[in-house]
């Protein structure tokens, strides 16, 4: 049996006998990382539309992956934290789009960047986090092939 595996099960047994006993594990947001990875492959194709839209549905699951270890908390670091995520994100949509060839597609990243960036700038980030970032994705979608 693989070492990973004899420390896996039981530190994995232990974590639901604490859950059960009703103690609280507290993780730190920062300590979440992705369970998969979408992540495009470089090609020749880098530029090509389906290529783009591989990266940007990357970028918007990775960012709700890391906003969703913000989205319970209600103090200020919470906010903070989804400004920031959102802000990286509005970021990295932005340089993918731009790879594009295909101007319907820059547009439609460049629309999806500025709401993004408007949500990390914004008084309630949890609005935008609970509204409209569930179907931000579809603003992208007729551009794909």
């Amino acid at each position: 049996m693989p070492l990973r595996r004899r420390i896996a099960v039981p530190v994995t047994l232990l974590a639901v006998v604490a859950l059960a006993a009703g103690c609280e594990i507290k993780v730190n947001p920062g300590s979440v990382s992705a369970p998969f990875s979408v992540a495009p492959v470089p090609s020749a194709s880098a530029g090509q539309p389906a290529y783009v839209c591989t990266a940007i549905y990357k970028i918007l699951t990775d960012g709700a992956v890391k906003a969703a270890a913000y989205a319970t908390g209600t103090d200020d670091a919470a906010k903070d934290g989804l400004r920031q995520t959102f802000g990286e994100m509005a970021t990295q949509v932005t340089a993918a789009g731009a790879k594009s060839e295909a101007p319907a597609q820059r547009t439609a990243a460049d629309l999806i960047a500025a709401r993004l960036t408007a949500a990390s700038t914004a008084t309630d980030p949890k609005a935008f986090l609970n509204g409209e970032f569930s179907t931000i994705s579809q603003k992208i979608d007729d551009t794909c092939p």
